[in-house]
């Protein structure tokens, strides 16, 4: 793919210019390894680097050319056989660019964005699902995968990058997909990652405590999710959660059109969750009663949201239930599996205080009482540290034994960050924790403890398939790891 550079920056927001806008385009970077004759390299000033840094290395491997800081453009003139573009932000004319070097794809299918804190892959992955039950061509930009139809592209961040969205988009359009749905997460936002495309509709789940430790304060977090409704096109739908108190927040400077959904206050999508266990829950949704195979209140948000997105996509209330109610769980979110003794088993990807609360809830408002709940809990490293006392004490408020051990520390000790959420444990509950940071060994525990009716919660890194120490991924599955103990400790006269 080649385009004339002055075509393109035609159709952007006002940039600075110096030099040769008549360059022939074949690629973007942002990674100086990746800079070429033909590329236009971004520089993007992040958390770790700033691509300003290597300018003199990108234009030695031949860069036709260079995005930068305005006040680069001026301080530092370059050749004028090279087109520099200054811009007051360089992640969202990168953002632009990108959209328009692609052909804007984002306009050629109906694109959703799905934000909050916590349920993002579910409801993601459940309109995937559901769209494509009803035979559409669908994408999925998701944390646990990118998708075009059957063709699965493994995910690394949440929402990748504009240039990759971009070309995953394209990629979409070119193999008819009409719907693509995708995950957009704060830091994506703040980042101007999803700057530049058009969506045909903007979903917000809830709000809590998350990503503290790159956005500062709460407020902060609040407004990286309210700009991607502050920001809709006019055409697009802004769905909410009501019973969420930010969830009319959202909404205040939209121009999209606005919809509620919500179990407890009046909404325009409303549902009641009538019953509820560990193979699944019984809704009422408008007139209708189906039983759904996900489990617990907060699922009931999460389907009350796919309802109503699709909905607003234009499919019949009717059909969307019968087709919902097929769809399985997605992996890693209370996904329930059930040793031979009868000892229930449940992985979900829980890493804020509230979504651990939520399950645990869940999980507490369908056992008798009679049985214990074990909590395997782990906090990841290099990330934000305000809530590891803060989950280890809803963990053990909320279990009957709570086993603290090692998520992802990536370049953190283990023990430190075991230290920081021991302290959030109160003294009464100090008899019913354990600690131990090798996963495999407090899971292998968890396993051991558990008599028949008894739960055992693995909590923190669901769909992930590996644990990330000093820098590398080893290979680690909670639910293959589980079942493994589960075979282990099974009875001998079976």
């Amino acid at each position: 793919m080649s385009k004339n550079l002055a075509h393109i920056i035609a159709a952007i927001p006002a940039v600075k210019t110096q030099g040769n806008l008549n360059q022939v385009i074949d690629s973007l970077c942002f990674d100086s390894r990746q800079a070429h004759a033909g590329s236009v390299f971004f520089a993007i000033k992040g958390t770790q680097a700033d691509g300003h840094n290597y300018i003199e290395q990108v234009i030695a491997a031949g860069c036709s050319a260079i995005v930068v800081s305005e006040t680069h453009v001026f301080e530092n003139p370059l050749s004028p056989s090279i087109a520099v573009l200054g811009s007051a932000d360089t992640s969202a004319t990168m953002a632009f660019i990108a959209s328009e070097f692609y052909g804007v794809p984002s306009a050629k299918l109906k694109l959703v964005a799905i934000t909050g804190t916590n349920g993002k892959t579910t409801v993601a992955t459940l309109l995937f699902n559901l769209f494509r039950s009803f035979g559409h061509n669908v994408g999925l930009l998701s944390t646990v995968q990118n998708q075009i139809n059957d063709q699965v592209i493994p995910s690394t961040h949440t929402t990748p990058d504009s240039i990759a969205i971009n070309q995953l988009l394209l990629k979409m359009v070119e193999q008819g997909c009409e719907y693509c749905f995708m995950e957009a997460s704060s830091h994506a936002i703040h980042q101007e990652r999803v700057k530049g495309l058009h969506f045909a509709g903007m979903v917000f789940t809830n709000i809590t405590h998350d990503h503290l430790d790159y956005h500062q304060t709460f407020e902060n977090y609040i407004c990286a999710k309210k700009k991607l409704f502050d920001e809709a096109n006019i055409d697009a739908f802004a769905l909410v959660n009501k019973d969420d108190k930010n969830g009319l927040v959202m909404l205040q400077n939209t121009k999209a059109t606005r919809y509620t959904y919500a179990l407890k206050n009046n909404a325009d999508f409303k549902a009641k969750l009538l019953e509820n266990d560990f193979n699944g829950m019984l809704l009422h949704i408008d007139e209708h009663e189906a039983w759904f195979r996900l489990v617990g209140h907060f699922n009931a948000y999460n389907l009350l949201a796919v309802y109503g997105a699709a909905f607003l996509l234009g499919k019949s209330k009717t059909d969307i239930i019968t087709h919902l109610s097929s769809l399985q769980p997605v992996k890693g979110r209370f996904e329930y599996c059930r040793s031979s003794n009868g000892v229930h088993g449940i992985i979900d990807y829980a890493h804020t205080p509230d979504a651990l609360e939520n399950i645990l809830g869940t999980i507490n408002q369908i056992r008798t009482g009679n049985e214990n709940l074990i909590t395997v809990i782990g906090c990841g490293g290099n990330r934000d540290t305000a809530k590891r006392p803060i989950m280890a004490d809803v963990a053990t408020s909320h279990s009957s034994k709570v086993i603290f051990t090692s998520d992802n520390p990536r370049n953190e000790n283990p023990e430190f960050i075991l230290d920081e959420m021991q302290a959030g444990v109160k003294p009464i509950h100090f008899k019913k924790t354990v600690r131990m940071s090798d996963r495999k060994e407090a899971i292998k525990l968890a396993v051991s403890m558990a008599l028949k009716g008894d739960v055992i919660l693995i909590a923190g890194k669901g769909h992930e398939h590996y644990q990330e120490i000093n820098g590398i991924k080893y290979p680690f599955d909670d639910k293959a790891i589980l079942m493994e103990m589960f075979d282990l400790f099974k009875p001998t006269n079976q």
